[in-house]
């Protein structure tokens, strides 16, 4: 295992969904669906995210990993990082779910294989469990299971759904009490572009640079103005995957409306939004060549920004082995900041032991 100048754990890489594994967990309404996989190869059970096809060489340039949990032990090992914890792949578009039946079920399936197939089998590899906000009772009661039952350290809120509101939403509030409860971190993730607004652009790349930040934005503006984090104080969200460099803008873009439109607009919030944001509640993951960091740690702090390897998303495997040193080798952070990013940070954030 390579040797690092600071502990390092990985808040955020991913999982490549096998359909057939998956469909093997399937209960409740869909109990023996299993039994006929012959179509898992070509309709996944999860929706597009979006209408590009994101096949190796083609959305990115590159041969990428295809990772089980021998493959990402491995890299871990190659990087030099101690944890990683796992958000999906494909069931990044697990908002665009049209029947909420089938996201309870899909979701429970898809934990009992994460846990099996990659938590099970090394303590080193944890996942984030899928909840059906489609049902939020249904919801709160796998994220108990997945707590209580699995071990699994947080639980994933896509970013873009088909529910037409926002995680502001009162509906919601039942899921934030029971991770409180749970002392369990939520993580709002990027990825699905549709429904956006610029389903008209015509190069991908267009697509990939917008695609994660403004859903995170959208969450994040509707969380802060409905006073979610003034009403649960102790919960904990990361929002991923869109680095570190968009939270001063949106501190000082929030105050700003807050400001002139707060008393009537957002009754519930006693504080500025930037204040919320930077008070403890809110983590973000950065990337490791960002060149406003600096600038992000001295408005938002140290405290709350994690490394994130994305693996085995976008790259091929070799350039992801110079972003830890990438970042150690920075001269504009202190050393201080280096350590909390890469590993205690995100230890806080999910609660890990060691």
């Amino acid at each position: 295992m390579r040797k690092n100048r600071f502990p390092v754990i990985d808040g955020d890489g991913h999982v490549t969904e096998r359909s057939k594994e998956i469909l093997e967990f399937l209960g409740g309404n869909y109990r023996g669906t299993s039994k006929d996989q012959s179509w898992a190869d070509t309709f996944s059970p999860f929706p597009s995210l979006d209408g590009w096809a994101r096949l190796s060489g083609m959305s990115s340039p590159g041969l990428r990993d295809y990772p089980d949990c021998d493959t990402w032990i491995s890299f871990l090992d190659e990087c030099g990082i101690q944890t990683t914890i796992v958000y999906p792949t494909a069931a990044l578009a697990f908002g665009l779910i049209q029947d909420p039946a089938w996201a309870v079920d899909i979701a429970r399936a898809y934990n009992s294989w994460l846990h099996a197939s990659y938590t099970k089998r090394t303590c080193r590899i944890l996942g984030a469990a899928l909840i059906p906000i489609h049902d939020v009772p249904a919801a709160v009661k796998e994220l108990r299971r997945v707590k209580e039952e699995l071990g699994m350290p947080a639980a994933m809120l896509p970013s873009v759904t088909n529910l037409r509101k926002g995680y502001g939403h009162e509906s919601f509030f039942p899921i934030y009490e029971e991770a409180c409860r749970l002392d369990m971190p939520l993580a709002v993730h990027g990825a699905p572009s549709r429904g956006l607004g610029f389903d008209f652009f015509e190069t991908f790349a267009e697509v990939h640079a917008l695609e994660h930040p403004l859903p995170l934005m959208i969450q994040l503006t509707n969380m802060i103005f409905q006073g979610v984090f003034e009403l649960y104080p102790d919960l904990r969200v990361a929002y991923l995957e869109a680095g570190c460099g968009w939270i001063p803008f949106m501190m000082d873009r929030l105050d700003e409306d807050f400001e002139r439109r707060g008393k009537k607009w957002a009754p519930r919030l006693k504080r500025a939004p930037s204040e919320y944001i930077g008070g403890g509640s809110v983590y973000v993951s950065l990337e490791s060549e960002e060149r406003t960091l600096p600038y992000v740690i001295e408005l938002f702090g140290e405290d709350h920004i994690f490394f994130a390897s994305d693996y085995p998303h976008e790259r091929q495997r070799s350039q992801y082995l110079e972003d830890i040193p990438g970042i150690e080798a920075r001269a504009d952070i202190s050393d201080s900041a280096k350590r909390k990013i890469l590993a205690e940070n995100a230890k806080r954030f999910y609660r890990l032991s060691s």
